[in-house]
């Protein structure tokens, strides 16, 4: 028997429950030729190895495993890269070959004395901000002028702030050898491509080939035992007592604000190991180590109950992350970064830090059994004020406060300044979308979308919600699956896919969507209604009352609909016991 339901599929789409986490960015034009075009007597080895890493990079071979990080010069160097070369997929889509096109224009003229420089930064390639700025400033008046003055205002207390609390080098600090830093290289650096668009903030400064996720291997930078004495100093100062949220998500852990003798610790390390680490890694945009600020810094811990992060941005310039527990303490855990696939998780031991732009989308890779420790930082640079970031927090802040004309004004100005701020892109699509401007809408995310080469599951989330409104159902549940195959632990994305496929019948797709997003998110009360509801119209009365019960204990407006959606279900199983009873009596 088939009961009538209440509120069948009801439940809205979710829109704007999507918190939003900094955004992330990718990059220049790049070279995915098969062809060497020029001769190889004609060029130095340094050259040779920045065409094979553009190569790789293009044709989406991500890992460069550099083990000299500076002097790249070395012939066996060279040849394992070209080997790399002979086994990487070609990946040639239209995205990637109009980089490449332009590449060549670009540069296929260059002159040999300079060319490393424009693609790594520094040297003879110099990106003039300041006359970027002065045009733009003549072009938006005197708000934007406005603007940009808070922001070094900001800027310039929050590096005040950063060394009330963290190690700051003075500028006569000398910079440690890199040999030194890395034990006579007994530690190696290894590289991945940051994605096909750069740094949000000074992009054109890091240049291309885009390996700027750095991560030590070999050596360990400390040893376990120092970094558990650590976690008991921050157990003592009370870490575990505090959660907080990333997202979606919740976390234990705790600022080093709060932990001072953790702090005292981080500090020493500031000036011993990462200050000087990062001035080598990253010279074409770090003046000297004496630019670097440490401005938000955290102790944080993953366990089975706070498993995970959302995929996020890191609010500076730079971040770094330290692994502060052995792996033989969890199982799960790494970071994942978006542009590789959920599956590719960069993982280390205890001792080993990564060390990136803030800027790339990244989430921590949820621990399933037993704790991991991580230590993350967000840095600044003391001689660059990032105007892009600071206009799009505000532009979000605007956003918040329901000022949705200032909040997209930031954002234009943001673009102005970054063509390829791809947040920006998003967040005024989000805008546009509330307002119902949706081919507007559209035309932002898509923009947004192909500078990621739609490898962003946010973006396509939201493009999903901007086609379905359009009533262009089908296109909507194909950007839903593009997004969930970045990020199979989204729940809103599983709940309003599930939504998406029920309208159009297919109901085992539809309860299978449910089923992941209960899974990620046991508090998604509408998707246990839901699935509930699915189940009482195919007849399978016993399996939806446990789901109408749990979408009854997730409260808020989706308990009375499971209430009387479960009442209606007593009421159908009374109607069939009766039944039953009087065929009975009646045999």
């Amino acid at each position: 028997m088939k009961i009538k339901v209440w509120c069948q599929k009801c439940v809205l789409l979710l829109v704007s429950t999507r918190t939003m986490v900094q955004a992330r960015n990718k990059g220049e034009p790049g070279n995915s030729d098969q062809q060497k075009h020029t001769s190889t007597e004609t060029r130095t080895i340094q050259e040779r190895i920045v065409n094979v890493k553009m190569e790789l990079w293009s044709r989406g071979a991500y890992s460069f495993h550099d083990e000299n990080v500076i002097e790249e010069q070395d012939e066996s160097y060279l040849s394992n890269l070209e080997t790399q070369l002979q086994m990487a997929p070609l990946q040639l889509g239209p995205i990637r070959q109009a980089r490449r096109d332009v590449w060549r224009k670009q540069h296929q003229q260059s002159s040999s004395s300079n060319w490393w420089n424009q693609f790594r930064g520094g040297g003879d390639h110099v990106y003039d901000e300041k006359a970027r700025l002065d045009t733009l400033k003549s072009v938006f008046g005197p708000e934007f002028t406005a603007a940009l003055e808070q922001n070094q205002r900001e800027h310039a207390i929050d590096c005040q702030l950063s060394c009330e609390s963290f190690y700051c080098a003075t500028p006569d600090t000398p910079l440690k050898p890199l040999n030194e830093l890395l034990s006579n290289n007994e530690t190696i650096v290894q590289s991945y491509s940051f994605g096909p668009v750069p740094p949000e903030g000074f992009g054109e400064t890091f240049g291309f080939p885009l390996d700027l996720i750095k991560v030590t291997r070999g050596k360990s930078l400390f040893s376990a035992e120092e970094a558990a004495q650590v976690i008991a100093m921050a157990e003592a100062e009370g870490v575990e007592k505090n959660e907080y949220k990333s997202g979606k998500y919740r976390l234990g852990g705790d600022w080093l604000d709060n932990l001072p003798s953790t702090r005292k610790w981080f500090n020493e390390k500031l000036e011993s190991t990462f200050f000087p680490l990062l001035a080598h890694l990253f010279p074409e945009i770090i003046s000297s180590p004496a630019a670097l600020r440490a401005h938000s810094v955290s102790l944080l811990k993953y366990n089975a109950s706070h498993p995970r992060t959302d995929v996020h941005i890191d609010n500076g310039i730079l971040a770094l992350t330290v692994a502060m527990s052995p792996q033989d303490q969890y199982e799960g855990g790494g970071t994942f970064f978006e542009h590789m696939g959920q599956d590719d998780v960069v993982e280390m031991d205890v001792g080993f830090a990564t060390l990136r732009p803030g800027s790339v989308r990244h989430g921590g890779h949820p621990v399933t059994n037993g704790h991991r420790y991580i230590l993350g930082g967000f840095l600044l640079l003391e001689d660059r004020v990032e105007h892009v970031r600071r206009l799009k927090n505000r532009g979000t802040e605007l956003r918040h406060a329901n000022d949705l004309v200032k909040a997209a004004q930031h954002f234009e100005w943001a673009l102005a300044i970054n063509p390829k701020c791809t947040t920006c892109l998003k967040d005024w699509a989000e805008i546009l979308y509330s307002q119902k401007q949706l081919a507007a809408a559209e035309e932002k995310i898509r923009a947004a979308l192909d500078l990621l080469e739609n490898m962003d599951s946010d973006a396509l989330f939201t493009l999903g919600l901007i086609l379905s409104e359009q009533g262009r159902d089908e296109e909507s549940i194909a950007a839903y699956q593009q997004s969930i195959k970045l990020n199979s632990d989204d729940a809103e994305l599983c709940y309003n896919l599930g939504i998406k496929l029920g309208a159009k019948g297919k109901t085992n797709e539809e309860m299978d969507m449910y089923a992941r997003a209960v899974k990620v998110d046991p508090s998604l009360g509408g998707a246990w209604l839901n699935w509930g509801t699915a189940l009482a119209e195919q007849g399978e009365l016993d399996d939806a009352e446990p789901n109408f019960l749990k979408a009854i204990e997730c409260g808020d407006e989706v308990a009375p609909k499971g209430m009387i959606n479960l009442g209606l279900l007593y009421h159908a199983k009374s109607k069939t016991l009766a039944q039953g009873k009087d065929a009975i009596l009646d045999a």
